[in-house]
């Protein structure tokens, strides 16, 4: 007995305690000019550019930490009422609303080459001002240090080069690698750095201090492809959203919400259901604004309900007013009719036709049915006026030509005949179809009788019985509706029966074989055969059957179940189960609380939940978001297992497995990583797996560090070397690119 288990998902649950907002544009306001470095700096201390594609941060090489971050955005436009241009970097630019329109990025989208220069050379501008940096040449006099990522374009490297030499006079510059510098910050050594930044992730075997950059490979998702795939996901999930969320926001959804699954298959399956799911589920409330109600004070409203009773008091007053006048009016019909009658009884019956026929009437029978008539309407009026019950008609009507042979009537008698006839079929239907009405009445009622005195006697079997009838009764509905499932699909059985049976009666040799000694069709001589038209319109097996009211009936059984069985709830009932407040779809878009369309706060809302575990997944399956590359724990199997199988350094790269960049600070990215790589590596291999202190920060810390030390020096290119060997000339060191 196939009986719909009861529904796991209860009623909605309250608003929830903590609804999160969008942050606000990222406008830090007014940063002064901070000379304090210039003053203690000398011509040997170098600027430390971390030039990344979220954030440039700048700051000397004495420093602990950078002493500005911008994000590498620029605006410029010229307005025509001030006739001045004004030129915006950084989070400045959400200070005006022309700026924010036509802001520009120094980086490609979705990478981390430079492919505006203008723009670059305009947040340079800001940061060697925001610096304090003073010349008299007009130069900036210091050399500088700056990142840049793996295999990054001799192009790039030749035109920023150009910028700073030739620009700004910059006397010498040395590039580095990010991710390297915050691997020297950290104290490695040896090991294989994994750094997951804004644009793209790398995997970077490092021996003694040197990076094996022919071992390297790289993944193109970092943290700004998880913002633009979490707007993506967002906008399926509600394609109505009446709001918009920025690409400043959406970064910030993910790092705020977003973290790694330990167990990402288990986890998803099992996100969205209704047990726990408040505390999975994050909503997030977009601005919007309410629309304004005017409440009314008691008096107010009591002044209105006073005019719609007035309102109504006259309106039946009216209606009183036309009853009565319509009343008069028959009396005066009916007192019109009855003299009419008298009248005509004195008169001959030639006469009496004539005045009939001015009266439009065929005979004195239509005038006594005209007045008995009204009569009975005149009291069906006075009763209702009166608010007295009808009373049925006792009077059982009479037919006495019926009873008169035809040769006895003439023309008009017969055609009275007739019409007696009439009437006395019509009034036999009515009495057979009140007694049929009648015996249906009592059927039923004996059946009731006979099912309380079941339920009384024997309630375990009574409730048997029900719960056998619903579970029919289901099954039913559910063939029906996969019936109308299957003829949507033309691959389906029933379909193609369904053509079977078009190609059939369509066919001009009709599979049934005709007798012999005919050619005549017969098809429709039957009423069955009609049948066919209501089987290609829904499908085999369809019959009288589909004309019943299932659920009506199941409702019924229902509501005997929910009044007799106390194991049957309200959450049992088929309509609680089928609920689509309560299905998965409603879990996913709203959680599980409840849901009203016509309020705008709802409509503002957007709920995060398996998203929180989807979007950072990508790093490990990056299949998921339609990319075709290989997910980081494959990257590192291959490089240890394949690349550097035969290689001495294996064993010393295992064991500092270190992890930098944004991306990485997920919740649980460290604990994930070491759990996938136990599997894929050769068991019992030893290796540890290891973050930065701060995985943001440490490149610029790294690079700084290198530049207070006075080994970098030899790695710089001075602008005669440039000058003389060419923009595309490097000097190789442990921390930055090689030559290619």
């Amino acid at each position: 007995m196939d009986i719909t288990a009861e529904s796991g998902r209860n009623s909605p649950k309250p608003a929830p305690s903590k609804i999160w907002y969008l942050s606000d544009p990222p406008f830090e306001g007014f940063k002064p000019i901070n000379s304090e470095g210039f003053r203690k700096s000398n011509s040997q201390t170098a600027i430390v550019i971390d030039n990344g594609a979220s954030t440039v941060r700048a700051g000397w090489s004495f420093d602990d930490r950078p002493r500005l971050s911008v994000p590498p955005v620029w605006s410029r436009y010229r307005d025509r009422k001030l006739n001045r241009t004004f030129t915006f970097v950084g989070s400045d630019i959400y200070s005006d609303g022309t700026a924010r329109g036509q802001s520009k990025n120094v980086y490609e989208p979705g990478s981390n080459i430079v492919n505006n220069w203008d723009a670059m050379e305009g947040v340079l501008d800001y940061v060697f001002v925001k610096l304090g940096l003073e010349s008299s040449s007009g130069g900036i006099e210091r050399p500088i240090v700056m990142t840049e990522p793996v295999a990054n374009l001799g192009y790039t490297r030749k035109t920023m080069s150009e910028i700073l030499f030739e620009c700004y006079g910059a006397p010498s510059i040395a590039y580095g690698i990010d991710s390297l510098f915050s691997y020297k910050y950290n104290k490695g050594r040896s090991g294989l750095v994994l750094s997951s930044s804004n644009t793209s992730t790398h995997v970077i075997p490092v021996s003694d201090g040197k990076a094996m950059l022919s071992q390297a490979s790289r993944l193109n998702w970092g943290r700004a492809q998880s913002a633009e795939y979490l707007l993506k996901l967002l906008k399926l999930k509600y394609p109505s959203f009446p709001g918009k969320i920025s690409d400043p926001q959406a970064e910030d959804l993910v790092r705020e919400h977003c973290y790694i699954s330990e167990d990402y298959e288990n986890e998803l399956s099992h996100y969205l259901d209704w047990t726990g799911l408040e505390d999975q589920d994050h909503t997030i409330q977009h601005p919007f604004q309410e629309q304004v109600v005017v409440e009314k004070t008691e008096e107010e409203l009591a002044k209105q309900a006073e005019k719609r009773k007035e309102s109504g008091r006259r309106l039946q007053e009216q209606a009183a007013k036309m009853r009565l006048e319509k009343l008069i009016r028959k009396e005066e019909e009916l007192v019109y009719y009855k003299n009419l009658q008298m009248r005509i009884a004195d008169m001959t019956k030639k006469e009496a036709k004539r005045t009939l026929e001015s009266d439009d009437f065929d005979d004195e029978n239509q005038l006594e049915k005209k007045i008995n008539e009204m009569e009975k309407s005149i009291r069906k009026a006075r009763k209702k006026d009166l608010g007295e019950p009808e009373e049925e008609e006792t009077v059982a009507p009479t037919f006495p030509l019926l009873d008169i042979p035809d040769a006895e009537l003439d023309d008009e008698g017969i055609k009275q005949k007739r019409q007696q006839r009439l009437m006395k079929s019509n009034h036999e239907a009515r009495a057979r179809a009140k007694a049929e009405k009648e015996r249906e009445k009592a059927r039923l009622a004996e059946e009731q009788r006979l099912d309380d005195e079941h339920r009384e006697n024997d309630l375990e079997s009574w409730l048997e019985e029900r719960r056998v009838a619903r579970a029919a009764m289901i099954q039913k509905i559910k063939d029906r509706e996969q019936l109308k499932a299957d003829l949507g699909n033309r691959k389906s059985l029933a379909n193609q029966m369904r053509m079977k049976s078009i190609a059939n009666l369509a066919s001009d040799n009709p599979t049934k074989k005709r007798r012999r000694g005919g050619d005549d069709d017969t098809f429709g001589a039957d009423d069955a055969d009609w049948g066919i038209y209501r089987q290609i319109a829904t499908g085999e097996g369809s019959d009288d059957e589909e004309e019943e009211d299932l659920n009506a009936g199941l409702k019924g059984i229902e509501e005997q179940l929910l009044k007799h069985d106390p194991n049957f709830t309200e959450q049992s009932t088929r309509e609680a189960q089928t609920n689509w407040t309560k299905s998965l779809v409603h879990a996913f878009q709203h959680g599980p609380y409840p849901y009203d369309p016509e309020s705008q706060k709802d409509m503002h809302q957007v709920h995060l939940n398996v998203e929180r575990i989807r979007v950072p997944e990508v790093v490990f399956q990056p299949s998921i978001a339609g990319l075709d590359q290989a997910g980081i724990v494959e990257i590192v199997s291959s490089i240890i297992t394949e690349r550097l199988a035969d290689s001495p350094y294996r064993e010393n790269i295992l064991k500092d497995i270190f992890l930098t960049g944004g991306n990485t600070m997920f919740k649980g990215f460290e604990e994930r990583l070491r759990d996938e790589l136990r599997a894929v590596l050769p068991a019992g291999s030893p290796f540890n797996v290891r973050k930065a202190k701060d995985p943001i920060l440490d490149a610029w810390k790294g690079a700084a560090e290198w530049a207070g030390e006075d080994g970098w020096k030899k790695s710089a290119v001075t602008k005669a070397e440039w000058a003389e060997k060419g923009g595309e000339y490097i000097k190789e060191h442990e921390y930055g690119n090689m030559y290619l």
